[in-house]
């Protein structure tokens, strides 16, 4: 499939709580790239270390040449080494989730540490592309938790992968066929906090592709999003999928008093 076919819209808020905004992403569509990154919060400059992974990912998809997992991964792996070597210079902890997309052909890969997501709508059904590198979703996967238990849980936040938290870090690294009518949803954990897979699937069947990014962010605002909230919208414009939708109806908007039925 060509370049040219594939755009994406992207979108960060700082939320309704935060005083600084630690995520940050990088909208690479001409090299079919796109990347979100999330600082952990509570913890001094998240900011840098979200920033240093997209601003390095940008220059990569800068190059002519065709980009591979592996180039992203050895980059990845060179600005952990950086923000490790800074956190230790500073005594601090510095760290971000990472979670990549790169369309390559008849492929999507995706690389991630943390709990930033990628989501794929095909066939009009949402489905989460990655794992959540988290304590809640160890305790989900072992069973000792169900998934109401996870939503409350008070370790919700913490994360058992992130760039810039180790000496090393293991990224994951996932790859699907891919086709045309095919969507895909990047996003920092601010938003998928406060709005619900099914929810999420309502909203991108019910909105215009164009303008998704907006759509999304501004549900997360309307339900008074406590965390930053940053989303890339990823799809084939010759793929036709929701594109028929010329505008956005406030209508399909999410309502902010939760919950939705469908």
């Amino acid at each position: 499939m060509s370049k040219t076919e594939w755009v994406s819209s992207a979108k960060t808020d700082i939320g309704t709580v935060r005083k600084v905004n630690e995520d940050a992403f990088s909208d690479n569509p001409k090299q079919m790239l796109w990347c979100v990154a999330d600082g952990m919060g509570g913890h001094s400059k998240g900011d840098l270390a979200s920033r240093t992974i997209t601003e390095a990912l940008h220059t990569l998809a800068t190059s002519k040449n065709p980009i591979s997992t592996k180039q992203i991964s050895e980059t990845l792996h060179r600005v952990n080494t950086q923000v490790w070597a800074l956190a230790q210079s500073q005594h601090c902890v510095i760290g971000s989730t990472v979670v990549v997309l790169l369309i390559d052909h008849q492929y999507a890969h995706c690389i991630w540490a943390g709990d930033s997501r990628v989501y794929r709508l095909r066939n009009r059904q949402l489905s989460c592309l990655t794992r959540d590198h988290s304590h809640v979703q160890d305790l989900l996967d072992a069973g000792l938790i169900g998934d109401e238990e996870a939503e409350k849980h008070p370790q919700a936040n913490v994360i058992t992968r992130a760039i810039g938290a180790a000496s090393t870090i293991e990224l994951s690294v996932l790859s699907v066929d891919l086709l045309a009518k095919d969507q895909f949803l990047l996003c920092s954990d601010g938003l998928n906090k406060v709005i619900n897979d099914d929810e999420l699937e309502h909203v991108l069947l019910n909105n215009g592709c164009k303008n998704m990014a907006s759509v999304l962010v501004d549900a997360a605002l309307a339900r008074q999003a406590k965390d930053n909230v940053t989303c890339i919208y990823v799809y084939n414009q010759l793929g036709k999928g929701n594109s028929h939708l010329a505008s956005v109806s406030q209508d399909n908007i999410l309502d902010s008093t939760l919950p939705l039925s469908f």
